[in-house]
């Protein structure tokens, strides 16, 4: 089922709203006939529809000035941090002195970087410790949001790593490059692929999360749409064996062809993805597509699957051929949840979207102290006896953010930008502060590594312990 949200009147939402017609016969909704187990005419169903199809048409609208005021914020926190405060730039300015940022410079920060400005790699936890991938993951799940000389100039001169590539890939719904990603490779023959997740400013990207229509992909199942258009779906095509040669590259291609150029020059190689929000999910659907092509050769040589704040990505059909999948190739997967971190309890778990998720779940309440669960607590975002522990728990997060440093060191110090996240948790209840990379980060660095052992790449001994669920 496949919403337009460009080809939906104000009429026909309305009409989709309160009547009782099939939903396929409207122009905005494309629905296969042979679909089963989801009843379209339900309200509760409908209500979904007309929500996923105002939000995108209001995203949609809002583009240029959501992209404008994003880029004006994010040249105001780097003019004010490169030159040391606001009071410093004040006197700067008095002097003629002033820093001006340079937008594609290696100093330049996005808005989610401005949130944890940390760059620098944990020095504690080295090679054979089993947080070393899980720490890597995030720090590159969190450099994907950056421009290309930063996350250059991070991967080679700070991790003393080798950055291999940063590109926009092509998304053939939206007509532009979209989805970025970058690929780099550690000391340990390990390449790692970073996908970039949802910037906050950004509509396209907006609009793919709550593009909540599916495909129905035999074997796979039915999957969210959007990530799928994100990672490099085929108009009209759907996923060929191989992109047209006269098209811009996709995510998925381009990635694959660089894969397989680098391991074919190492057989000790392996490669791991990894993801923050949309980026999560789109580091679990490249793996899928790889199965649905039956490239087993790359498959064997994937690592692991490091994810943080993912959101569901398909429904049950799609968990079963995952973990077969993943049993089958001996592929980690760990699914790392944060406190109440709203993206990884959506799309809803339901009888109306029935999205599942999978794997080992890696979850770090507020004091990061983890442990492996089924499914993360209050899995909908919807239960009432939930509702004073996350307020509860939104000002012990403000609270901690002056502890912290104290306890555990100068690198935890929380900025006022983050602060200020903290504060709309409170006010919002909604989850928004943690579901940002900091508390993620942290619980890496601060988690007990008990949780999972290093892998076969680093060099250890150890075997996988932790199966997937």
């Amino acid at each position: 089922m496949l919403l337009n949200p460009r080809e939906a009147s104000f009429v026909e939402l309305m009409k989709i709203l309160f009547s009782s017609d099939d939903v396929a016969k409207y122009k905005f909704v494309e629905r296969s006939r042979s679909e089963e187990g989801v009843d379209d005419e339900s309200l509760c169903h409908r209500i979904v529809i007309f929500v996923s199809v105002v939000v995108q048409k209001v995203l949609l609208s809002m583009a240029e000035p959501l992209a404008a005021f994003g880029s004006t914020l994010e040249n105001w926190l780097n003019l004010v941090s490169q030159n040391g405060g606001f009071f410093a730039l004040l006197i700067n300015y008095l002097k003629g002195e002033v820093v001006y940022p340079e937008i594609e410079s290696s100093s330049f920060l996005s808005f989610v970087g401005n949130i944890d400005k940390r760059m620098e790699l944990e020095w504690e936890i080295r090679q054979e410790d089993a947080r070393y991938y899980p720490a890597l993951s995030i720090m590159a799940a969190k450099a994907s949001y950056e421009n290309h000389n930063y996350i250059h100039s991070a991967v080679n001169h700070h991790w003393k790593m080798n950055f291999v590539k940063f590109q926009a890939y092509w998304n053939d719904y939206q007509g532009k490059g979209t989805t970025e990603a970058f690929v780099m490779e550690d000391k340990n023959n390990t390449i790692i692929v970073a996908f970039r997740g949802t910037e906050p400013f950004d509509a396209d990207a907006w609009c793919l999360d709550f593009d909540i229509s599916w495909y129905d992909i035999p074997p796979l199942g039915k999957i969210h749409s959007g990530f799928l258009k994100a990672l490099g779906l085929q108009q009209s095509q759907g996923w060929p064996a191989e992109q047209d040669a006269g098209k811009p590259e996709t995510a998925y291609y381009g990635i694959r062809r660089l894969l397989k150029e680098r391991l074919q020059r190492n057989d000790r190689a392996k490669f791991i993805v990894t993801g923050h929000s949309l980026g999560g999910a789109l580091a679990v659907l490249f793996p899928a597509v790889l199965a649905l092509h039956q490239e087993s050769w790359l498959l064997e040589r994937l690592e692991a699957v490091y994810t943080f704040g993912q959101p569901r990505v398909g429904d049950e059909r799609f968990s079963n051929y995952m973990r077969k999948t993943f049993d089958q190739n001996n592929v980690n997967y760990f699914r790392f949840v944060y406190s109440f971190d709203m993206v990884p309890r959506l799309p809803w778990d339901n009888s109306t979207l029935m999205f599942k998720h999978f794997g080992t779940c890696i979850y770090y309440n507020s004091f990061y102290q983890g442990k492996v669960v089924d499914e993360e607590p209050d899995k909908n975002y919807l239960s009432i006896i939930w509702t004073i522990p996350k307020i509860v728990n939104a000002w012990w997060e403000l609270i901690r953010s002056f502890i912290l440093p104290c306890v555990k060191g100068d690198v935890y110090e929380e900025g006022t930008l983050l602060r200020i996240m903290r504060m709309i948790g409170i006010l919002l209840s909604a989850g928004i502060s943690a579901h940002i990379t900091p508390d993620y980060v942290n619980s890496t660095r601060l988690g007990s590594p008990h949780l999972f052992h290093p892998l076969p790449s680093s060099n250890a001994n150890a075997q996988k312990t932790i199966k997937m669920h």
